[in-house]
């Protein structure tokens, strides 16, 4: 393989911002947009061009939008940069994970797109079913944020570590009591940080059960194509091909932990993948992976400014 040795990721939920569509509404790719509102017969390009904060803050609505922003990207990339359309792993954040599977030939862009609107919607009943909520600790060690979570557990209390972002970045997910007091017992630390998460569930944890079996024959009836790439998948941060199991990786992972420290090291070190592209809004998986594998070069491609200039012959389309 000429080039570095590339691995594209793909942010989650959280990620989406106001507007965000707008400046690649001229890019070739918008095709994507309008297509994605075909398959699933939501408004696609009203989310992304003129939904407020509010609105993307709902589920089912943030994840759509991201998913489908996270593909025009891709698709323009992959006219400039010839190794993104053979990169040698691919990867995403929760919800990411979808785009990674897309991008590495595992799904195609249609039932990408219909499984998010699936998924979105099972999260967002089970949400209403259950309220929950999350919160950010940062500069604690996650032993030490696992061993919090256990003592609560222990008292009768819901919460569990959701992601494992870096090596002192965790994600704690439960009921607002149990997040609540927790984070209380890590706020004694001096070194620790905790911020509120603005989201009404308990992502990632076994208060989503509920969604994972509502979302389970959609999975079933889904199509996994073998793919040119593996995915390093949220649950074991293990590179899977696209004839694992699929189905019941996805499933697990609604109820399971991120394990993203661990996966960019799967990708850093045992994949040795020396550039990491991060595709989506913001550049908070770059800013992660600076801390958990600085070697290993960076780039973000947020905005039409950010591709490389370099083109490239037509490369592969994400579908």
């Amino acid at each position: 393989m000429s080039g570095p040795r590339l691995a594209l990721t793909f942010p989650g939920q959280g990620a989406q911002k106001p507007g965000m569509g707008r400046p690649w509404t001229t890019s070739p790719g918008w095709f994507l947009a309008e297509r994605a509102a075909e398959v699933t017969g939501r408004d696609v390009v009203d989310l992304l061009l003129h939904a407020d904060e509010q609105r993307l803050r709902r589920t089912d609505n943030a994840q759509l939008a991201t998913f489908v922003l996270e593909m025009v990207i891709l698709h323009e990339l992959r006219q400039v940069l010839p190794t993104a359309d053979r990169p040698l792993v691919c990867a995403g954040h929760s919800l990411g994970e979808y785009s990674a599977l897309v991008a590495a030939g595992i799904l195609s862009f249609e039932d990408g797109a219909r499984l998010v609107a699936e998924r979105g919607a099972a999260m967002r009943a089970a949400c209403a079913a259950e309220a929950g909520t999350m919160a950010v600790v940062v500069g604690l060690p996650p032993d030490e944020v696992e061993a919090a979570t256990a003592s609560v557990r222990a008292d009768g209390g819901r919460v569990w570590v959701a992601n494992l972002n870096s090596p002192l970045q965790s994600v704690l997910s439960g009921s607002e009591e149990s997040v609540g007091h927790c984070a209380k017992l890590l706020g004694d630390s001096p070194a620790a940080r905790i911020v509120s998460i603005p989201v009404g569930g308990a992502f990632h944890t076994p208060l989503m059960a509920p969604a994972a079996l509502a979302f389970r024959k959609a999975l079933s009836g889904t199509e996994f194509r073998a793919g040119f790439a593996p995915v390093v998948a949220n649950i074991d941060a293990r590179a899977h091909r696209g004839r694992d199991n699929w189905p019941r990786i996805l499933e697990r992972q609604l109820t399971s932990p991120v394990r993203w420290t661990d996966s960019v090291r799967t990708m850093a070190d045992d994949l040795y993948c020396d550039m990491l592209v991060e595709i989506g809004p913001g550049r908070t998986l770059t800013g992660l992976a600076r801390r958990i594998s600085p070697r290993v070069s960076r780039l973000t491609v947020s905005e039409p400014g950010q591709l490389p200039a370099v083109p490239a012959p037509a490369g592969r389309n994400v579908a």
